[in-house]
């Protein structure tokens, strides 16, 4: 093979590889902004009452992060109080006029079979009773309970309590809490969190209904 032949083979060889490279860039992440928490003052529906939000999604081969607010799915823990509008490069966020309270909003894609979900991003929908955020009848109550012969502690923003005695607090119904465990013995699990934790040591509630969450603590 002459050395011009070897050349264009050579090239061709990193042409196709970058191609395939560009094909089978990966979604690794999204990342959800704003991170904080939006607070609306009304739950009435009108046109200016929104939030920009927008989804950044992470890839690798080549690395890069990119805004996919237009190419992914919005969802909301509570549907029913946040309407959602794809305008541009942002997802217009704003109360329905169905009603206050609290929900974390989160942005997914399917890459390929390989589902990635956002970061949550926090709405809170709160006001006067006159804007339609006096949600009827009593609110929810978090308890938590403690189970087994061990001893520890469970606490959060909320409310914290050490076995044997249980404690709870009432909610704003959609709130959302983090309950995380601390024992000088064994942590045997939870049971009625919404989510938990890989490491196991943190609860997720999401605060629809009257609920218990249950820490079990056992000697080691």
């Amino acid at each position: 093979m002459s050395r011009n032949m070897l050349f264009v083979a050579v090239a061709l060889l990193l042409l196709m590889s970058g191609l395939s490279c560009a094909r089978n860039q990966h979604l690794e992440s999204i990342q959800v902004l704003p991170t904080g928490t939006v607070t609306f003052g009304s739950a009435v529906a009108a046109p200016d009452n929104f939030a920009n939000f927008q989804a950044y999604g992470t890839y690798q081969h080549p690395p890069q992060v990119k805004n996919i607010t237009s190419q992914v799915s919005w969802s909301a823990v509570i549907p029913s109080i946040v309407n959602f509008q794809t305008v541009g490069a942002f997802e217009q966020i704003g109360p329905s006029g169905n009603g206050c309270g609290n929900t974390s909003v989160t942005a997914t894609f399917n890459d390929s079979g390989n589902v990635v979900i956002s970061n949550p991003g926090q709405i809170v929908i709160n006001g006067p009773s006159a804007q339609g955020c006096t949600p009827a009848g009593p609110q929810p109550i978090l308890t938590i309970a403690f189970a087994g012969n061990g001893s520890g502690q469970v606490t959060s923003p909320v409310l914290s309590c050490s076995s044997p005695s249980s404690c709870n607090a009432t909610l704003t119904y959609g709130e959302q809490v983090t309950l995380t465990e601390s024992s000088t013995e064994t942590f045997a699990g939870w049971s009625g969190c919404t989510s938990v934790s890989s490491d196991n040591t943190m609860c997720e509630v999401t605060v629809l209904n009257n609920v218990t969450v249950v820490a079990s603590f056992t000697n080691p």
